[in-house]
Formats: structure tokens, sequence, C-alpha cells
């Protein structure tokens, strides 16, 4: 092997260094839960979630993405997956950092199906956008913590979780929101 691809595996194992931690501790089942930001800077309340569900909405529509059917909640399940992340006990937040409620967030809308179609969208959108919001999204150097493929691949591995593999899946999005 030349000493150039050598140096390109090197690198290539360096650049991915996380994947290999993260990817262990989930065979290993010892991802350990981070709560890395702990003040909220933004709280995601049901009346701007609606809008901005609605605005995804308008957008998908008119690239022939969705129907009329994409984000109609079905009996108010949808506030109470937004009120879930904000639970406190003896004021104590349950979920006190940010990581762990936008982790929740996201396993909450695509498992929980509150709406007619769009779930897993939905969910996908409103944890980027609560991350955005909550000013963690992007790591120091401007790159987004969780691309679009990442994204693609959270909703998916979420949508087809085993409900006994819940507490796994939510520390796996959460240390992948760690720098």
């Amino acid at each position: 092997m030349a000493e150039h691809e050598a140096k390109g595996f090197i690198e290539i194992i360096g650049n991915y260094a996380k994947s290999w931690a993260l990817l262990q501790g989930y065979d290993e089942q010892t991802l350990q839960e981070v709560a890395q930001t702990k003040e909220n800077r933004f709280v995601l309340d049901y009346d701007e979630a609606k809008e901005a569900i609605a605005a995804l909405k308008k957008d998908l529509i008119a690239k022939g993405e969705a129907t009329e059917l994409f984000g109609n909640e079905k009996a108010g399940e949808f506030n109470g997956n937004l009120l879930n992340i904000y639970q406190s006990f003896g004021g104590v937040d349950l979920l006190p950092s940010v990581e762990q409620k936008a982790a929740n967030l996201l396993y909450y809308i695509i498992k929980g199906h509150p709406f007619n179609d769009g779930n897993k969208r939905i969910g996908a959108y409103l944890f980027v956008l609560f991350l955005h919001k909550n000013g963690i999204l992007h790591k120091e150097n401007g790159e987004a913590k969780i691309n679009d493929n990442a994204l693609a691949s959270l909703a998916l591995l979420v949508a087809t979780s085993a409900p006994e593999q819940k507490e796994i899946i939510i520390r796996l999005v959460m240390n992948m929101l760690v720098e």
C-alpha cells in the first residue's frame, strides 16, 4: 500500500472518530445521557409550532411534496407531545438540558404520530428549529451538528425503532448533538 493511501485511511479514521465511538456505545448499550446545554433560550409553544408546521406545509405543497393532509393534527395529541418535554417534578425539569428536550421532541412526534401525515418530516423540522432557536444547531465553526442526511437517517431510525429501544435512541441523538 502506498504511503498516500495509508495517510488517506488514517485521515478517514480520524475524521469519523466520534462515529466509531457512537456506534460502539449503541452496540454495547453504554451511551450516556449528555446534558451539555442547561439554559433554554427558547421554549417551543403550541401556537409557534403550529405556525412553523403551516409554513413547512405551504413550502412542501408548492414543491408537490405534500398534500392537504400534511400536518393535520389528530385529537389534540401534538400539544401533549410538546408539553411532555417541559414536564417538571417539584420544580425540577425532568428533561433538564436542551439536548434532552430536543431528542425527546423528535422521538415523541415521530413515534407518537400526532398528525395524519408528515410525522417524520414535522418531527425532524421541529427538532432542528428547536436546536436553532436554542443556539445549538451549529458547531462553533458554523457547520451543522446534524446535516440533512444525518437528519433523514435519524428520523428513519426513530420511526423504525422498537419501543423498548426508546432510551438508547434518545441517548444516541443527544450524543450526536455534543461537540
